[in-house]
């Protein structure tokens, strides 16, 4: 395990390496989620294996510290991770990045574009995101306020989000969980979307077939994003069909694994 601070406090992010050629390759995961479990099988997939793997937890989340004073806004996401990055010397990396962690992503490369290389954003969130209490996801989570979710609304999300996700999610600090749902369905300013569709590096999405079109896809497409349906997968595509999730990414990494 490896660790930086990134903080003035010295808080720490966290993250389990794989050894492999540069340039890197970073995971992140999403809300709630941690890189290790959900990335360690497609990493070293056959297709994807072999270059320096990152599988980076956010701050709040998973291994990384948890601090109470931390904002959790994707920008801050971003930079914590940028610092995180710096310190392990990456520069130029492929991101993988799932939901959230999508998000961070994008900011992160607009905001430190030497950092990254290349996007595969897997089902990740371009727009901000009705908040709506019934719901499991981000949005159910900011339905509440910080004081409510802290007292006692937790318990009712862990409820409602089943044992799977919250076996990885009860890793996050709560101010962290509520503050990044928060900020999440509020979005960035410009969006997430507008960001994407400036970058200039090459960018794939990968999004669940059953899902039915992306909206947008056009306007994707023409900006040079290349939109990818997979089979047989729900939200966590790369736990629900980590073959398919492999060939798709390996795609979008192909023409610099020939380099």
């Amino acid at each position: 395990m490896r660790n930086a601070a990134v903080t003035p406090e010295g808080d720490q992010i966290r993250w389990v390496e794989l050894p492999g050629e540069e340039p890197s390759r970073v995971y992140v995961h999403g809300l709630g989620a941690t890189s290790p479990a959900y990335f360690t099988e497609v990493a070293v997939h056959p297709l994807l294996a072999g270059r320096r793997s990152l599988l980076i937890d956010l701050l709040g989340h998973g291994i990384s510290d948890r601090p109470a004073g931390f904002d959790y806004t994707l920008e801050s996401h971003a930079d914590a991770l940028a610092v995180a990055l710096t310190s392990a010397g990456v520069t130029g990396a492929d991101l993988i990045a799932h939901s959230m962690g999508g998000s961070v992503a994008i900011v992160l490369a607009a905001r430190h574009p030497r950092l990254v290389s290349r996007l595969v954003l897997v089902d990740a969130n371009l727009d901000p995101i009705p908040r709506l209490p019934a719901s499991s996801g981000s949005s159910g989570i900011a339905a509440y306020s910080e004081q409510e979710f802290l007292t006692d609304g937790w318990e009712e999300v862990r409820d409602r989000v089943g044992s799977h996700w919250w076996s990885t999610m009860r890793l996050a600090g709560r101010e962290a969980l509520h503050r990044s749902a928060v900020h999440l369905t509020r979005g960035t300013v410009p969006t997430m979307r507008e960001l994407l569709l400036d970058l200039k590096i090459p960018r794939t999405y990968l999004l669940p077939e059953a899902d039915g079109p992306l909206p947008g896809t056009d306007a994707l497409a023409e900006a040079g994003v290349s939109v990818v349906a997979i089979p047989d997968c729900g939200h966590n595509i790369m736990l629900d069909n980590p073959e398919a999730f492999a060939r798709a990414s390996a795609v979008a990494l192909a023409d610099r694994d020939q380099e």
